[in-house]
């Protein structure tokens, strides 16, 4: 499912959150009714557990957690494409049937649903819901209210929810349980059923449910809205009566009284506030702030500890992406070209001292990363004549992005992208690319909504300017930057994708042909490949974990070989700053730390 980590500029909930949006042969039936499934092999968690291995069982209870977001917000459902909604409410406000447990690639535990049941080919999910549950108001939660949100999300929801949903033939409610019939067998479409929130019927206008509102909504997780200020703070209490508080898979979670999330225009701000202590902690994504910013009198006493901390998952694919739907990017030759002018040496060294790493393929740092493997007879296999896609170098595992001499001035790289710059039909005049015939100029516009994001594109254009290249860049607020990026309306912009160890169905929302005409989605670079596609076809049809491994590696090849962005950077761990008074516990899961696993210190 939807897993993302924006290395941009995302602020400290956003860091988290990708891991709550939403992998090894088939769980035995009889292990699937007790109330575990994983995507493949068996759940690592015995019947019966206590807690997951990442959290602290003994962690005290009280006390705030203030966090910080980027931006505003317009809206309380987060769960349809119109305004902004504070991403913090799934998970602390509505649950899922079942919730997963980020120490392994894709497994779900009960949460509502006390008890999941499937067959061998996956071809329905049955899911019985917990007598205990309850919605923040008392009322029980209910089959019919999951159908009720099944419906809602699936004819109004967010075009992930109703692509995913749309593949359900039939639902049903019997008594306390309900049975989601699939029109075609599916791996992982009974864990995506699992983490379908659940919505109140009671308390939702489905006539109006596609309306942005500020009403506090009903949920029943472990928190309720407290107070709003409307494009600037959501304060969310702990409900005493939380019906899941002594769940194995919520012990030693939740452990604030209150969690206040503050909304700052711009990083400067927000940085400052967290100085200041009005912010408890921050994942930091400015190398240069990481570098040099927290020499401030409480960082230097012991007050604030920063941490780099390791995570387990495919690195994040930062990158600025290509809207190939434009004229200006529908030669892959000219994608490729900007590529090789883009001086990753002297940009890390100049702008970020030396801290990243080189972006390269989607599922770099893991085993699912096809970088330095040559292709498979499994790949072959499955590609079948979207092979012919792929570029000879990839597919041999010989592929590297271009390196630089790092003096921002590589005569060896810019004669490489100019002679692709020629073969797609430019040739240099007036100190200007032209297109052979009209005489238009190569320009495009890159557009960015961040501080941090537009020094990067400034250097960016700075070195497609020394080829004759024009690259505009414009600031927009992140209200239209979200708007003009959901409906397309750009020739380039930054995004990162987050890809998880069990990469599935999400796939094709991500980069699936279908998705490219679809506002809405994440295949922002508007791909329509058969390779993509037949990647991605076998990576939700997979049963092994040499399947899922192959067809991730086939996946890997097919979009770089497409050039649908100029892959950037990213951080080696996660840079956590945090006031003395906020704890979190020694060990991590595969996704780092959580802040939900976090508490205030006695």
């Amino acid at each position: 499912m939807d897993r993302s980590l924006p290395v941009s500029r995302a602020s400290l909930v956003l860091a988290w959150l990708f891991a709550l949006a939403f992998p090894c042969a088939l769980p035995s039936f009889a292990r699937a009714q007790e109330g575990a499934i994983a995507m493949h092999g068996a759940p690592r968690m015995a019947a019966g557990f206590a807690q997951f291995p990442y959290v602290n069982p003994d962690a005290p209870k009280g006390g705030r957690l203030s966090l910080s977001l980027l931006g505003t917000f317009d809206s309380l459902n987060p769960f349809i494409v119109r305004g902004t909604a504070p991403p913090i409410l799934r998970g602390y406000l509505y649950e899922s049937l079942m919730v997963r447990s980020y120490d392994e690639p894709f497994t779900l535990y009960g949460l509502l649903a006390r008890s999941v049941e499937t067959d061998e080919e996956r071809s329905y999910v049955t899911f019985e819901i917990d007598p205990r549950a309850r919605f923040s108001d008392g009322t029980p939660v209910t089959a019919e209210d999951v159908l009720f949100s099944f419906q809602l999300l699936r004819d109004k929801g967010r075009p992930n929810l109703r692509l995913y949903y749309g593949k359900v033939s039939e639902a049903r409610a019997e008594g306390s349980r309900v049975r989601f019939t699939f029109a075609a067998p599916d791996r992982e479409l009974p864990l995506i059923m699992g983490l379908m929130p659940v919505l109140p019927r009671h308390a939702v206008d489905a006539s109006t449910f596609d309306q942005t509102s500020l009403t506090a909504p009903v949920g029943s997780g472990p928190y309720t809205v407290a107070r709003i200020e409307p494009g600037a703070s959501v304060t969310l209490v702990r409900n005493p009566a939380y019906w899941g508080r002594e769940l194995a898979v919520t012990r030693g979670m939740f452990n604030f009284d209150e969690l206040r999330f503050t909304y700052f225009r711009d990083a400067n701000t927000e940085f400052e506030a967290f100085k200041r202590g009005l912010v408890d902690a921050r994942f930091e994504t400015d190398p240069s702030r990481w570098q040099t910013g927290y020499d401030f009198p409480a960082a230097r006493d012991g007050q604030v500890i920063r941490e780099t901390i390791d995570t387990r998952l495919p690195k994040p694919h930062y990158a600025l992406v290509f809207n190939t739907r434009r004229p200006v990017f529908a030669d892959v030759r000219v994608r490729r070209a900007l590529i090789e002018l883009f001086d990753f040496e002297w940009l890390d060294r100049n702008f970020y001292h030396g801290l990243y790493r080189r972006t390269a393929g989607f599922f770099d740092g893991s085993d699912l990363s096809s970088l330095g493997r040559p292709e498979s007879a499994g790949e072959q296999a499955l590609l079948g004549a979207g092979a012919a896609e792929l570029r000879a170098d990839v597919r041999a595992g010989t592929y590297a992005p271009p390196v630089s001499d790092g003096s921002g001035r590589d005569r060896t790289r810019t004669k490489a992208a100019l002679a692709l710059l020629a073969e797609a039909g430019y040739r240099q005049k007036d100190g200007k690319l032209r297109a052979v015939g009209t005489g238009q100029p190569l320009a495009f516009e890159v557009m960015v909504t961040t501080r941090e994001q537009e020094r990067l594109a400034l250097g960016f254009a700075s070195q497609m300017a020394r080829a004759g290249i024009t690259a505009n860049v414009r600031m927009v607020d992140a209200v239209q930057f979200d708007a003009r990026r959901n409906a397309y309306d750009f020739d380039m912009v930054p995004f990162t994708w987050t890809q998880s160890l069990s990469p599935g169905n999400e796939q094709a929302f991500y980069f699936g042909s279908a998705a490219a005409d679809m506002p809405g989605t994440r295949n922002y670079m508007g791909a329509k490949s058969t390779a993509v596609d037949a990647a991605i076809a076998a990576l939700t049809a997979a049963r092994t974990t040499g399947e899922v491994t192959d067809a991730a590696r086939a996946l890997d090849r097919a979009l770089i070989s497409g050039a649908y962005g100029v892959p950037l950077f990213y951080a080696p761990g996660q840079w956590l700053a945090r006031w003395t008074r906020i704890e979190r516990p020694t060990a991590v899961s595969l996704y780092g730390t959580l802040p939900e696993t976090w508490w205030h210190a006695p």
